[in-house]
């Protein structure tokens, strides 16, 4: 096993290729931007009350109850056997969805999805286990556009057929069905990594440590009986000693501040993204029923992909002090993505005017989040990295849950649709607002000791202290 792993770790090509196929195919699902339509539709025969305050939220309570195990499972066991659970669940997803009906089954359809999402750690961080670490930025580029051109071309097939062949919602689930079962097929033939980034590359470690002594030293018997006896000991606290390792590092990362404020933007805003891109569809129902007309979901969702992978990419290009400017950047696209949300999706009243919300909404978030993503990795390692997005993830979740029990849940305030969308307007106003104060916080002070040349001076200097050109 060992030589065959190491055979694969600088033949990047033949991994990469294969993950990217998994990626592509995965996310080539026609009928995702279609899927309340098709909830609510003759298939399934489900209300708009059903879907928001029945389905839709087993997705948020799954995906957090399984995050955290699911998370250290992925590093235990290689990331292979993870991945191939990633595409089972969207498949026995899509399944339940095609041959089941009510509202227990959809929610059991919801909890399967939410497996199939849970597991993106491993898919993201498969890659860096299996080629050189020379290569990561190449491979990185490939697995995470491929995965945006899986969706966008899934969304234009699926409005070409609703559009052109008047194809019905259920033979899109049957092709997204199909890609999936292709991704699950290329998953099978990933190789297994012989390291990970937390227990196999430190057990790795320990192995070399303890063959190299035993082959410096005289006693080499004595010494082997001693190593056995701690490896056993080791054995039994393994998983207590990588909570606390990890628990360490954590506190590590969050120690600076920069990393603090950015990661805080990065969960409150992923929740709240989360919460839009779960409910825009029935929000877009409500303004234009399915049944009385021609849906554009997949083309708004296609534009909105394409623009948020453009910009993704020319953010890295332009010459910013993100350092001193972020929080600033944060205040001005989070005020645009609330704008959006009450000017274009829920007082225009206008489906048009919503799917262009929606595009502006989704192409700003996309656009920070690469922004925060680099700031957050740009002075940390690959493994902290991996374990701040997982930790990320998980208070973005939990957040997105306590605004679902509020705002969502029968048991809660139980709001209609469009004043959701209103609580979610003024959820991003306050995150602006937090921002604005932090932003102002970093620049009045600089600006007040010189005015420009001062805070001119400061910018260069942080400039230089982050080796930024």
């Amino acid at each position: 096993m060992a030589g065959c792993c190491k055979q694969y770790t600088d033949g990047w090509k033949y991994p990469t290729i294969l993950l990217c196929l998994f990626g592509f195919f995965v996310n080539l699902r026609a009928v995702e931007p279609f899927f309340a339509a098709y909830l609510i539709g003759p298939h399934h025969n489900l209300t708009a009350e059903q879907v928001s305050a029945s389905v839709l939220p087993v997705w948020t309570y799954s995906h957090l109850a399984l995050l955290l195990p699911v998370f250290l499972l992925t590093d235990y066991l290689r990331y292979k056997p993870v991945i191939i659970l990633q595409g089972l669940g969207i498949i026995i997803s899509l399944l339940l969805s095609l041959l089941t009906h009510g509202v227990p089954a959809m929610q059991v359809m919801e909890f399967f999805y939410g497996i199939f999402t849970a597991c993106d750690p491993a898919y993201y961080a498969y890659i860096y286990s299996v080629v050189d670490i020379a290569h990561y930025q190449k491979v990185t580029g490939y697995c995470r556009s491929i995965t945006l051109v899986g969706v966008a071309l899934g969304a234009v097939i699926g409005q070409l057929l609703v559009s052109l062949a008047g194809i019905s919602l259920v033979y899109l689930n049957v092709i997204s069905l199909t890609s999936t079962s292709m991704a699950f097929l290329c998953s099978l033939f990933l190789p297994l990594p012989s390291r990970t980034m937390f227990v196999h590359r430190k057990m790795a470690g320990d192995t070399t440590n303890i063959l190299s002594k035993e082959m410096e030293s005289p006693h080499s018997e004595q010494i082997q009986s001693v190593t056995i006896t701690e490896t056993e000991n080791k054995g039994s606290n393994q998983c207590l000693q990588l909570l606390w390792r990890l628990g360490k590092e954590m506190k590590d990362c969050y120690s600076s501040k920069q990393i603090l404020y950015w990661s805080l933007w990065w969960a409150f805003a992923t929740a709240g993204y989360s919460q839009i891109i779960n409910y825009v569809q029935l929000l877009w129902e409500h303004i234009e029923p399915s049944q009385n007309f021609a849906l554009y979901n997949g083309g708004a969702q296609a534009i909105s992909t394409f623009l948020s992978a453009v910009l993704s990419f020319l953010v890295g290009y332009v010459k910013v002090n993100w350092d001193v400017f972020g929080e600033l950047a944060l205040t001005i696209f989070s005020a645009i993505d609330a704008g959006a949300i009450f000017i274009f999706m829920v007082y225009s009243r206008n489906i048009w005017m919503c799917y262009a919300g929606f595009i502006i909404f989704k192409s700003c978030y996309m656009l920070l989040i690469t922004i925060a993503t680099y700031q957050v990795a740009v002075n940390l390692s690959m493994e902290r990295y991996a374990l701040l997005f997982g930790f990320n993830t998980f208070v973005a979740l939990v957040l997105q849950t306590i605004l679902i029990l509020i705002v969502v849940d029968p048991r809660g305030l139980a709001l209609d649709i469009v004043t959701q969308f209103i609580v979610y307007g003024s959820y991003f106003i306050v995150i602006a607002g937090i921002f604005l104060v932090r932003s102002m916080y970093l620049l009045i002070p600089l600006y007040c000791k010189g005015p420009v040349n001062q805070l001119q001076s400061a910018i260069k200097a942080k400039t230089h202290h982050y080796g930024i050109n």
